[in-house]
């Protein structure tokens, strides 16, 4: 019922105030924390407002939302998800591993929905996949564990590349031991040697890029990594600069202009988000909701950058792609 009929139907305005004060006390908050910035994360926001509006709840109606974003500023997150703990939030939203991690440690109370990269029980967010038994659950996203896959897809597009770079992010945390030695068993295995280099700044970013020239790697891999995701235009503009066929993790970077791209569909995850998150607003625990782990992987080539890149594609790896940019 909209307000004006309210009014009218009730027949007197001094009801108003206590027909306003229902009406707001029946908008839930949820809070949204995330490493990286709101300008590039678009897609995602629609696909979790979607899922919120799909369980009920409409930003601006009957829910609203407060947003802080790190971008790429992770020594900030901590701080912005104890002020969402403090603004009294329904339900807290963390998309990545360090907002994640932020929010457990801000609160043992207020229900948590992430988006993480890592394994959320080494991380230490639930006890166990199918039971997480805190007040933590969400979506497990293998996007570091892809990074082998990535390498060998892009040795399958530039199969005469006999030394390819390995970009890792230098503060990615323990699990880049992981991607490491995973990328450089791939490596034994397809016959390429890896030349391995770390950057956590937009200089070191830089820095690495000239190396890469100099050392005339025939292709590069950009491996998982929010900070890199953050710096995205930056890393696209420099693989471009070099004239280096380079892979990444989303979609989003093939369609900003990068060769190819092999993950995860990042606006479906965020959708289940959005649904979960309002499964918990109507009362569902969720120490009883299962941790998801999306199985759907999308491989996405741009094809005007290979041409500009000299690439011919064969046609049966075309044909495997999920999507053809032209």
């Amino acid at each position: 019922m909209r307000r004006r009929e309210f009014i009218t139907g009730l027949g007197s305005a001094a009801a108003w105030p206590r027909a306003a004060r229902a009406q707001q006390a029946a908008v839930r908050v949820v809070g949204f924390l995330h490493a990286r910035s709101p300008e590039d994360m678009m897609p995602q926001i629609t696909g979790f407002r979607r899922g919120l509006a799909e369980s009920g709840y409409v930003e601006g109606e009957s829910v609203r939302i407060e947003y802080r974003w790190g971008r790429g500023q992770s020594d900030q997150l901590p701080a912005m998800a104890a002020q969402l703990v403090g603004v009294g939030v329904d339900a807290l939203v963390a998309g990545s591993d360090a907002p994640a991690l932020a929010a457990k440690a801000a609160t043992t109370t207020v229900p948590i929905v992430f988006a993480v990269g890592i394994d959320p029980v080494k991380l230490g967010l639930v006890m166990n996949l199918n039971r997480p038994g805190g007040n933590a659950t969400g979506l497990s996203i293998p996007t570091a564990g892809l990074d082998a896959k990535r390498l060998r897809l892009l040795h399958e597009l530039v199969p005469h590349a006999a030394i390819v770079g390995v970009l890792l992010n230098a503060a990615g945390g323990p699990y880049i031991t992981a991607q490491q030695q995973d990328l450089q068993g791939a490596a034994r295995t397809i016959g390429v040697h890896v030349n391995v280099l770390r950057a956590g700044t937009d200089g070191e970013i830089d820095a690495a890029f000239d190396t890469f020239a100099q050392q005339r790697i025939g292709a590069l891999v950009v491996t998982a990594s929010t900070f890199f995701d953050t710096r995205r235009s930056r890393i696209l503009a420099l693989a471009e600069r070099h004239a280096i066929p380079a892979i990444y993790q989303f979609r989003e970077y093939a369609a900003a202009g990068g060769l190819m791209s092999y993950g995860i569909d990042l606006p479906r995850v965020y959708h289940q988000v959005g649904a979960y998150t309002g499964r918990i607003l109507k009362g569902e625990k969720p120490a009883d909701l299962p941790v998801v782990q999306p199985t759907k992987f999308e491989l996405v080539i741009n094809l005007k950058t290979a041409k500009a890149l000299g690439l011919a594609i064969p046609e049966p790896f075309l044909r495997r792609a999920d999507e053809v940019i032209e």
